[in-house]
């Protein structure tokens, strides 16, 4: 047991003297534990190095003696074993090549299908559409058949007035051949802006005459509406080359820079052609241009105002159907 030391308390310098010596033994105290602590940590930290570089060596060891294992196993194999082994490894990769090509080839294979497929799919689409569409031409056709049909069957319109004033019979504007049968009626203008209808027909009469060019038509409407016609509906005219000997033309004066026609041409054109499809059991459909037949900018306002031309049909149908036009 520790004694204890006792100091007067009365003699200041004994309690100074206590009191230094005091302090110098507790540093001295605390640098001995700083050292016992230093070394421990010294000796952990050595501790786990050691630990780690025995881990590691354990490791190397361990790797090592597998890879000495595995040497001496296959050492320890004979000649004909290892062959055998390696054939076996050999046939197991030709059995993965094969599979993986078999497996490429099945996907090859589906795909192929597929596309077919769906090339069947879109074929039957079209056909699907193809016959629905025909179907629908074919109801379309009968509709167009039927009005026609029905157009024809209600036209009674009647003759109009007419001034029979016949060409002389001649080889450029009346050669008197028969015209057997009437497919369509053709729509002229005489090209010759601001003359009579009587002008174009002595035209045509002087041409037997002169003989400068073979031209004709069956009827002549002047401005006016007035309506002469130069040839019998049994002979052929000089009208449209291809078509003379299937056909009917009428010829329309004008007085228009563009050849629209005036209001009484066009009603008396709408009454003749009216009468003509009537007599011949044709439609408006049937009615032509002399453009529609080669090219020609003739009726020269109708071929430049295709929307004119449809009014022109619609109103004659209107016409034959005993509506006001």
């Amino acid at each position: 047991m520790e004694e204890l030391e006792f100091i007067d308390i009365s003699r200041p310098e004994e309690r100074a003297g206590a009191t230094g010596r005091r302090k110098t033994e507790a540093a001295a105290g605390r640098k001995a534990v700083n050292r016992n602590n230093t070394r421990a940590g010294n000796r952990r930290e050595d501790g786990r190095a050691t630990f780690q570089e025995e881990s590691k060596n354990r490791s190397q060891n361990r790797r090592r003696a597998t890879v000495q294992r595995k040497t001496d196993a296959s050492r320890a194999i004979p000649d004909d074993e290892r062959e055998r082994r390696k054939e076996i490894e050999r046939r197991r990769q030709m059995l993965l090549r094969k599979k993986r090509r078999m497996r490429k080839r099945r996907m090859i294979r589906g795909a192929i299908i597929l596309c077919e497929l769906g090339f069947i799919v879109v074929l039957c689409f079209l056909i699907y559409h193809l016959i629905r569409s025909f179907g629908t031409e074919q109801e379309t056709a009968q509709v167009f058949s039927e009005k026609r049909a029905e157009v024809i069957k209600e036209n009674d319109a009647g003759r109009p007035d007419i001034i029979e004033d016949f060409l002389t019979v001649n080889e450029y504007s009346r050669p008197g051949e028969p015209l057997e049968k009437v497919n369509n009626i053709f729509v002229h203008y005489t090209a010759n802006q601001g003359t009579s209808a009587a002008q174009n027909r002595s035209y045509f009469e002087n041409l037997g005459i002169t003989g400068e060019t073979s031209a004709s038509a069956h009827f002549v409407i002047g401005y006016d509406g007035e309506i002469i016609q130069c040839i019998p509906l049994d002979e052929i005219g000089y009208a449209v080359m291809q078509r003379n000997y299937d056909s009917i033309s009428i010829e329309c004066c004008y007085l228009a820079e563009d050849g629209k026609f005036t209001d009484a041409t066009y009603q008396s054109l709408i009454r003749l052609s009216a009468w003509l499809l009537k007599e011949y059991k044709l439609a408006p459909e049937d009615m032509r241009r002399h453009y529609d037949e080669g090219g020609k900018k003739c009726p020269l306002y109708y071929v430049e105002h295709e929307d004119a031309w449809g009014q022109f049909l619609t109103d004659l149908e209107a016409y034959i159907m005993g509506e006001q036009v």
